[in-house]
């Protein structure tokens, strides 16, 4: 049997998404998970780029702080995402009315969806990060459209109030870009960084 250029390799997924959880299995490395509890307030003025990249960092580096000394191996992967549309950063909607606000102000334009990626050895510290941007053209939708898909209470913990691999795939008209950095984890950017570090998910 041949060894696996990964041996005694993991990721620490910093993250208590459901969906990054299930992107990040689909790797095919094993992994744990720790939920980071990291403050994502972020003061002054900063692009869409620098806010998903420093949250990236910040959920990563709170967990790699949380490991006991004996844990401390592996990669720490943590992610952020967000929606802009025209400058404005849309983030989880706070109650059923933000998410009108936004699904209203989404529906019938293109916006964008950045989604950080940032990888810390939990044993040295060192660190990567980087993200991708995809654009999302949704389809013009009535207000009692926006009503129905609210009440499935899907967009309520959704950056830009709106989830594209769930019932929301029927209001998005296309992408153009790496679909899962809409999802909320660009696999592809965090096999790249993951090659700093030696680890080869192919």
């Amino acid at each position: 049997m041949s060894k696996s250029p990964n041996d005694g390799q993991r990721l620490i997924l910093a993250s208590s998404s459901p969906r990054r959880q299930e992107l990040i299995q689909g790797l095919g490395l094993p992994y744990i998970i720790r939920v980071s509890d990291a403050d994502e307030t972020v003061e002054g003025k900063i692009t869409p780029a620098e806010l998903v990249e420093v949250l990236s960092i910040r959920k990563a580096s709170t967990v790699r702080e949380m490991l006991e000394s004996s844990e401390k191996h592996g990669i720490i992967v943590g992610s952020d995402t967000v929606v802009v549309l025209q400058n404005e950063v849309l983030g989880k909607p706070a109650d059923e009315q933000d998410s009108f606000r936004m699904l209203k102000g989404l529906q019938g334009t293109t916006h964008q969806v950045y989604s950080g990626v940032a990888c810390i050895d939990a044993a040295t510290g060192k660190h990567v990060v980087s993200h991708s941007v995809t654009n999302v053209k949704m389809k013009a939708m009535s207000d009692e459209q926006i009503r129905r898909y609210i009440a499935t209470g899907e967009p309520k913990d959704k950056a830009g109030s709106y989830a594209i691999q769930g019932i929301g795939a029927t209001i998005v008209e296309s992408i153009e870009g790496d679909y899962f950095t809409v999802v909320g984890l660009p696999l592809s950017l965090l096999s790249d960084l993951l090659l700093n570090f030696d680890i080869q998910v192919l």
